[in-house]
């Protein structure tokens, strides 16, 4: 929950309203809280002001507003399972928190929780709405796993406060380090603006007589900073949060080459001075997104936030975009998780297996001829272009399938949301039972869940046979519900001429790096050597002009299952390779 300072004094109705908009939150996690189940694909129920993402164990955690602190985990990055209890139950926190701010009730606000010094530190906001009296609180834990004899959250007191005389407001925490390694705290909101202040290495708290630099100011809150090559990045929040469907929060950026500032955006304009390059705003169903959070892992950055959800009366949800940096250095985050078409439109064409190696079994139009009706199958690999799919993406991670034979949709038969409803091609006419909103999860295979009804493809009964017609199904994490694609240019290389007199070693590699023996080939000339994903996009691409018999190649992979690619002339090599 947010701080509507600039709105105090001007707009006293519409603080009125999110007053309301507050108790409906607080009702609605305390629901959550009731009903510790698996949540719906499409966002977490009940994340506000999420936490960036941090890992324990196969876990992974975000802590978000609500009453004691309300945090819920995933081992997939697709389904999320509140926690058993919040942070603080039954209201019990600690007795200087009431000191600092004494209409406190225990609806904290916006955690930030990172991992150093061995120990979990979980920070947290203290605030009544409408209010500048607050204060950041810090408290530790060993584990964040609630069943091991280890857990236990030890407060570590008062990080930051905040009176009427302040010159910023102490909420929204954010933790970042620099690029010498020293930790770094970003604060505050609409009152007074953003502050960015250096930590102490051993406390956690605000290092003794640093200053706090003002990087921030007009209407800002939710702070949080990344550093990417030279460069700090500012993310911060404008608008108005809490507001379900009709929030208009939106997130901008701008960057520093010191995490004191001034951070600028793409025109040069100080968010000092209400500067701000947009990033991601209302979109579709993805209303308010809100509170940054960037956690990475295996060469893929999640970029997680809250958005209201206008398909599901307002409830905010956890929302997780991918982020890249274009060639100018600049962020940018997507909910499209396929590769974009050279061409804005354009289908991408794939096949679409069932698992990372991409020789078992594949999505095929049942009888091979592409008419309406025919159902959609998992059959043997034959490189048919009844097993190839063009996926044209529609927005915010929605996709529409079609077979590469006959051009009809994949479509859920009679429209039906049910458990067991079938997969078969037919006539694209725009129904949501036509379209599909594909999820990362943390291995790299993807999700597809139809729009209408929201449940997942799925090989029923997780069977290994081919003919087995695709349905849909509650999402549950089998691997049966996970799918892997692969670029059909990829698979139509296999009709070139194959080149022999080529080996690669060390299989597994270490660290990405492996040795190309061409030792066997008499034939001279140039090779072009690439490393593709399990997605078919080349992670690593190298011109050999003069290759001797062994090249050394030094991909710098993490681990991972990988495709590598060897051109010389009208001839390829290709080869599996797994690297630890």
């Amino acid at each position: 929950m947010r701080s509507p300072s600039r709105f105090t004094s001007e707009y006293p109705l519409w603080r009125q309203v999110l007053r309301r908009r507050l108790t409906g939150l607080v009702l609605l996690l305390a629901m959550t809280w009731a009903a510790p189940q698996a949540q719906a694909l499409q966002g977490a129920f009940g994340a506000h002001d999420p936490s960036t993402i941090v890992k324990d164990g196969n876990k992974y955690w975000v802590f978000t507003t609500g009453q004691g602190i309300y945090g819920m985990y995933s081992t997939d990055l697709v389904n999320w399972t509140p926690g058993p209890r919040p942070v603080f139950p039954n209201n019990t926190f600690p007795s200087w928190i009431t000191a600092k701010v004494p209409d406190f009730k225990g609806l904290f606000w916006a955690p930030e929780c990172v991992f150093q010094n061995g120990k979990y530190y979980l920070y947290y906001s203290c605030s009544t709405f409408g209010s500048k009296v607050s204060a950041i609180g810090l408290v530790t834990n060993v584990t964040l796993d609630p069943a091991s004899p280890s857990y236990n959250w030890v407060d570590q007191g008062e990080v930051v406060s905040s009176n009427n005389g302040s010159a910023a407001n102490a909420i929204d925490p954010g933790i970042f380090r620099d690029a010498s390694n020293n930790g770094w705290m970003t604060y505050g909101s609409f009152f007074g603006g953003i502050r960015n202040v250096q930590l102490d290495a051993a406390t956690g708290k605000l290092m003794a007589g640093a200053t706090q630099y003002a990087v921030a100011n007009g209407g800002v809150e939710a702070a949080y900073v990344k550093q990417n090559g030279a460069y700090y990045y500012l993310f911060i929040n404008r608008g108005a949060c809490c507001q379900g469907a009709a929030s208009t929060y939106y997130i901008q950026v701008g960057r520093s080459l010191s995490p004191s500032g001034p951070f600028l955006d793409k025109n040069g304009t100080d968010l000092n001075n209400n500067g701000g390059t947009t990033l991601l705003s209302a979109s579709g169903r993805y209303r308010g997104p809100g509170h940054t959070g960037i956690f990475e892992e295996n060469g893929t950055s999640y970029f997680t936030h809250h958005y209201y959800d206008s398909y599901d009366r307002g409830n905010p949800k956890l929302g997780i975009g991918k982020l890249t940096w274009d060639a100018a250095g600049w962020p940018v985050v997507t909910r499209d998780w396929l590769a974009p078409a050279a061409t804005a439109g354009a289908a991408v064409r794939y096949v679409v297996s069932a698992g990372p190696a991409a020789t078992g079994l594949v999505w095929q139009a049942r009888g091979c001829t592409g008419a309406a009706g025919e159902a959609i199958e998992q059959a043997a690999r034959t490189g048919s272009t009844c097993q190839q799919w063009d996926f044209t993406a529609l927005g915010n991670g929605d996709y529409k399938i079609t077979s590469a034979v006959g051009g009809q949709a994949v479509g859920v038969a009679g429209c039906s949301d049910a458990n067991g409803a079938l997969l078969q091609l037919g006539s694209y006419s725009g129904q949501e039972c036509e379209q599909f909103h594909i999820d990362r999860a943390n291995d790299g295979s993807l999700v597809f869940s139809s729009l209408n009804g929201n449940r997942a493809v799925e090989v029923p009964l997780a069977s290994a046979n081919p003919g087995v017609q695709l349905a849909l199904f509650d999402y549950n994490g089998c691997a049966c519900q996970r799918w892997f694609l692969t670029n059909s240019t990829v698979t139509a290389t296999a009709s070139r001429t194959t080149l022999t007199g080529i080996s690669i070693y060390p299989i597994p590699a270490s660290r990405g790096t492996f040795t190309l023996d061409l030792s066997g080939r008499k034939a001279a000339g140039a090779v072009t050597v690439e490393v593709l994903d399990l997605q078919g996009r080349v992670v690593y691409r190298r011109l050999v002009q003069n290759p001797e018999a062994t090249v050394a190649v030094e991909a710098g992979l993490l681990p991972g299952l990988f495709l590598v690619q060897v051109r010389q002339g009208t001839g390829l090599f290709t080869q599996k390779l797994t690297v630890l």
